[in-house]
């Protein structure tokens, strides 16, 4: 989140002294993660003024090109003769001038010099050359009244300024907003708080646009406002446009640009639709199967039945939270918009925005949670900039679907700071930190009643509430202290044997890696797995990363694979790699539910055991793959091809390292190749396969032509070994 330093400004009067360094130390002792700090605009210096064009002659030359010498009042006895190819002036306009000695952007100097048989004395300066926009089609032309020949222009243009940037974690969502972040400064100095969200009328419920909302699960709140005979080709003042790129949007036009400040002003993500595209009332709901959305970025998108859809008559209109569609994109005929805020559910939005790989601004806050009391503000406050910038008129009511849930109220013992961080915080410091963040507090004695603002969804229980007290008092204060170390009994039977087959095998010239233990259906296909191949039977992952990736593995080769290719990929494909690590085998029949448990003591004997009995099945697995030449070339020659041989021989390394004879027998098993693959067998128990991988998986992996690999059951293997010293 990037907040430029004047705009905060506004909703908290910070003393004149601070500069941006000071509040990005203070608000990093909240608990906001600095990113950056920017002086905005410091790359140009030297005079940069206001000038009134007074005369311009048209002159063509005889390279066909026709320039224009202006005759420009800079505040100055004289004015300036200056040279300029741009059109989009005529006499009497206000400019900006870079005089003679004046740096602009990308350390471009401004001099004096004899240019088209004139010496301009100056540069009337576009967008791009300030640093300030992409445009250097025509150049910057200020309003009549915006200032006055020989004005700094710098001001006027709001070019210099402050900038700092926050990595806002997903339990801070309202960080991503000028309003949350002042408040949090208004706490870091102790300063009065003025809340936009209450600043501006919300809009008055009433018959407005058609509405209805289906999918009631995704969406509880939808807010919409009409406007009337705006103007599209209004042009957004530019202290709105400049403060929306100094927040790190780039300005596009009038309507998209107040939608967008006004999102980074609340956090209110907010959507427009040309009405006169719309056909019938708008209906929000999942998408039906086989259904697909042109959205804004021109892709063609196939879509879900989770997908939550804003729709009318004619089909989707949007992907809710996550991208409008073209089809009532707002364009430069648009005179009426109907403007749109919701309150969506995250974990939907969430994964739209995954499935989709959109990640947009606005289902950044979605996902994260926003206030559901802040749409009817949020909508009025867009048709009042529409029509204030851009004429028009507003309805006098609007349409409001469902009503926003309201935090729970959290009960909390007053002295549970205190017993969790070691620090004494008395009461009166406790409940004045609640009320700071927001919260309404009633007390009882020694237990507080407390009710999250409905801006902070993720303080759901007392410790959350502990942490917000401790972030207010100060990190700072709670003492480091190292607990006891309990007693030990060194390392287990299972981790010394486990140590043994890991130093083995990193004796015979293997390199240990780590991976992921994530995968997908397209790992279970380029191994070539049968339809009823056990290894398909797989945990899926309720939160996924990614979702090509949603299942827990059941093999550790995939990883190491695709370790192997990027070595491969990089000219390194003499390789052994090596990995022991966890499987993941669902358990059969119904699996009980895991107890949530809580942070103020250790959890019970009895609570492990019903947390482990939750979980899936994680047998030790040791996998290797091998790869190019086996040993090092040198004067004393060349190294050797691996082969087969040489994942039979590491399969061996294992088992003797723990003490356990093995024997291989000829199989066939995915992914090896069927007239190079062996399995391994300790006695008559089998625990694994090694051999040669089939061409078509090396092929798929981008790995080379007849590598081959192991894997063994390293727990199965663990419980024939025997006890060495």
């Amino acid at each position: 989140m990037r907040v430029p330093l004047s705009w905060l400004r506004d909703y908290v009067d910070l003393p004149p002294d601070v500069v941006a360094r000071e509040l990005a130390d203070r608000l990093t002792m909240l608990g906001l993660k600095l990113e950056s700090i920017e002086a905005a605009g410091v790359d140009i210096s030297g005079p940069l003024i206001a000038g009134r064009v007074l005369r311009v002659d048209s002159e063509e030359h005889a390279n066909g090109k026709t320039i224009r010498w202006c005759q420009v009042d800079v505040g100055a006895a004289e004015p300036r003769g200056i040279i300029c190819g741009a059109h989009n002036f005529a006499e009497g306009d206000l400019v900006v001038v870079a005089l003679p000695g004046s740096v602009l952007a990308g350390g471009f100097e401004i001099s004096a010099r004899k240019t088209y048989g004139h010496v301009s004395d100056g540069m009337i300066c576009s967008a791009r050359e300030l640093g300030i926009g992409d445009d250097h089609t025509g150049i910057i032309v200020l309003g009549r009244d915006e200032a006055q020949p020989g004005n700094d222009a710098a001001d006027v243009l709001g070019l210099r300024d402050d900038v700092i940037e926050f990595e806002i974690n997903p339990d801070r969502a309202y960080a991503l907003s000028l309003r949350g972040v002042a408040r949090e400064a208004a706490t870091a100095y102790g300063l009065p708080f003025r809340d936009p969200a209450l600043a501006h009328e919300p809009a008055k419920r009433g018959d407005g646009y058609a509405i209805s909302v289906e999918a009631t699960d995704g969406c509880d709140v939808f807010a919409s406002l009409e406007v009337s005979g705006f103007d599209p080709r209004a042009p957004s003042p530019r202290w709105l446009a400049r403060r929306v790129q100094l927040a790190g949007v780039r300005p596009i036009s009038l309507a998209v640009d107040v939608t967008n400040y006004v999102m980074l002003e609340l956090g209110q993500p907010i959507h427009g639709f040309d009405k006169s595209k719309l056909r019938g009332p708008i209906v929000v709901r999942r998408a039906n199967a086989g259904e697909t959305l042109l959205t804004l970025d021109g892709v063609t998108r196939r879509l879900d039945t989770e997908d939550i859809l804003i729709t009318d008559d004619r089909g989707p209109l949007g992907l809710a939270g996550v991208m409008g569609g073209e089809s009532t994109e707002l364009d430069e005929s648009t005179s009426e918009v109907l403007i749109e805020a919701a309150h969506w559910d995250p974990v939907s939005i969430a994964r739209t925005a995954r499935r989709h790989k959109l990640p947009s601004e606005a289902a950044k806050r979605f996902e994260r949670g926003i206030d559901p009391t802040i749409g009817a503000v949020a909508v009025r406050r867009v048709a009042e900039l529409l029509v204030e910038f851009g004429g028009g008129q507003v309805a006098a009511t609007g349409t409001f679907v469902g009503e926003p849930a309201l935090p729970d109220p959290v009960d909390m013992s007053a002295g549970l700071p205190t017993s969790v961080s070691g620090v004494g915080i008395d009461d009166d410091t406790v409940v004045g930190a609640l009320r700071a963040v927001g919260c309404e507090v009633r007390r009882h004695d020694l237990l507080l009643t407390v009710t999250p603002p409905q801006w902070r969804p993720d303080l759901t229980d007392p410790f959350d509430l502990v942490e917000e007290v401790l972030r207010l008092v100060g990190y700072d204060k709670v003492p480091s202290v190292l607990p006891a170390a309990p007693a030990g009994r060194g390392l287990t039977r299972r981790q010394r044997l486990r140590r043994r087959v890991g130093v083995a095998l990193a004796s015979a010239g293997y390199v240990e890696a780590l991976s992921y233990p994530f995968t997908g259906e397209r790992d279970h296909a380029a191994l070539g797995l049968e339809a009823d191949d056990p290894r398909r039977t797989t945990v899926r992952i309720a939160n996924p990363l990614s979702d090509e990736e949603p299942l827990l593995r059941t093999t550790l080769v995939p990883g190491l694979l695709r370790a192997l290719g990027r070595n491969v990929g990089r000219a390194q494909a003499d390789v052994g790699l090596f990995e022991i690590g966890s499987v993941f085998l669902p358990v059969t029949g119904e699996r009980p539910k895991a107890p949530r448990l809580g942070v103020e003591r250790a959890p019970t004997v009895d609570e492990l055991k019903e947390l482990a009995a939750a979980l899936p099945e994680q047998p030790l697995h040791v996998g290797l793959v091998v790869s190019g030449v086996r040993g090092q070339r040198g004067w004393w020659g060349n190294g050797r091809d691996g082969s087969w041989a040489d994942a039979i021989e590491a399969a061996r390394t294992v088992c003797r390292a723990v003490g356990v004879d093995i024997e291989a027998v000829s199989a066939q098993q995915a992914p090896w190749h069927p007239g190079r693959c062996a399995q391994v067998l300790v006695g008559s128990t089998p625990v694994g396969y090694a051999g040669e991988l089939h061409p078509r998986v090396c092929t798929e992996y981008g790995v080379l032509p007849r590598t081959a690999a192991a894997e063994l059951d390293l727990d199965a293997v663990l419980a024939h070994a025997v006890d060495l010293v």
